[in-house]
């Protein structure tokens, strides 16, 4: 894992429209069992450390990941690989319909999306990228992080196993834009916990609605 302290000119890819072109996740080839008839393991401990709001306030993940069952997920705002940030933006904005129209779930559940390239993803970057997602309708929340720099997100991009390297330009040896990484998505319970942790090929809106629901009936 390669975290350096990067210095690059601010820039903005549009959300939205990234996230029109993500592929939908791929048919599920099983069935899902029935919410509450299965377990889900505590895989760990959620990391904490400081993070920034959209409006530059700062404070711990950990207020961003308690007292209601989290799905968080690592993005870079420039990524434009339809198999990674826009396909957890894309998951992520049906996930909040789905939730929002359901009068057991919405109070329950809040979706967290930390940037790991705090260098370009500043809070005015993030809160342009949220867009109007970040009102907050029908109970459901959904912040967009970013820490202060590479030197707070290292123990957290490394706390949660979320491997990410910095490309660089071979001729100049500067860093460029595109990152590689592996999509992931994290379920922590109410005390913080990770539950599941979902890649692209399981970030199914149904099959992480059932594991909420298998979470709320312990």
């Amino acid at each position: 894992m390669v975290i350096p302290a990067l210095a690059a000119p601010l820039w903005l890819a549009a959300a939205p429209a990234v996230a029109d072109r993500a592929n939908d996740p791929p048919p599920m080839d099983f069935v899902l069992p029935e919410p509450g008839t299965y377990a889900l393991q505590h895989i760990m401990r959620a990391p904490d450390g400081p993070v920034l709001t959209v409006d530059g306030q700062p404070g711990n993940l950990s207020r961003f990941t308690r007292e209601r069952i989290t799905l968080l997920g690592f993005i870079y705002t420039s990524c434009t690989n339809p198999q990674g940030c826009p396909l957890a933006y894309r998951v992520f904005d049906r996930l909040k319909d789905e939730i929002r129209a359901t009068p057991a779930l919405k109070d329950q559940v809040q979706l967290v999306t930390l940037s790991f390239d705090p260098a370009r993803d500043t809070p005015s970057v993030m809160k342009r990228y949220a867009g109007s997602q970040l009102e907050d309708e029908g109970g459901l929340r959904w912040f967009f992080l970013t820490t202060p720099s590479a030197r707070e997100l290292l123990p957290l991009v490394e706390g949660f196993g979320q491997d990410v390297q910095y490309a660089t330009d071979t001729s100049t040896g500067r860093p460029v834009r595109q990152l590689s990484h592996v999509l992931k998505v994290f379920l922590i319970d109410r005390a913080g916990d990770v539950r599941e942790i979902y890649t692209s090929t399981f970030l199914h809106p149904r099959a992480i609605i059932g594991d909420i629901k298998t979470l709320l009936m312990e």
